[in-house]
């Protein structure tokens, strides 16, 4: 088993949940080619995270599956906008922690 973590990147966790719902449990190599064709954000930086952990545990794609993926919320940056007749509304520009595990699936069920 081997993991990957990125941390403070500045993408939306509720956004990104739905990406790594749709690949955990799948093949490694068959989540990267789904999530190349994805068209959102969240997509292209959770299949960086994935090449990483598979790179981190000299595997190759076809042979582990993706175990667990993880968003977590991060710290929230507070911006303010200037609205009409002298008064401001605010703004949050949410960041993501994101966590994978691969496993081959030999390990999994033992």
């Amino acid at each position: 088993m081997s993991k990957a973590t990125l941390k403070f990147i500045r993408l939306s966790p509720i956004k990104a949940r739905l990406i790594a719902r749709e690949v955990q449990g799948m093949n490694a190599e068959l989540a990267l080619a789904t999530l190349e064709f994805a068209p959102n954000k969240a997509a292209r930086v959770i299949s960086k995270v994935i090449a990483s952990a598979v790179a981190n545990g000299d595997y190759e794609p076809e042979e582990v599956i993706i175990s667990s993926c993880r968003v977590d919320n991060g710290p929230v940056l507070k911006r303010f906008r200037p609205r009409a007749r002298g008064s401001a509304s605010g703004i949050r520009k949410p960041m993501a922690h994101i966590y994978v595990e691969v496993a081959t699936p030999k390990s999994e069920d033992s």
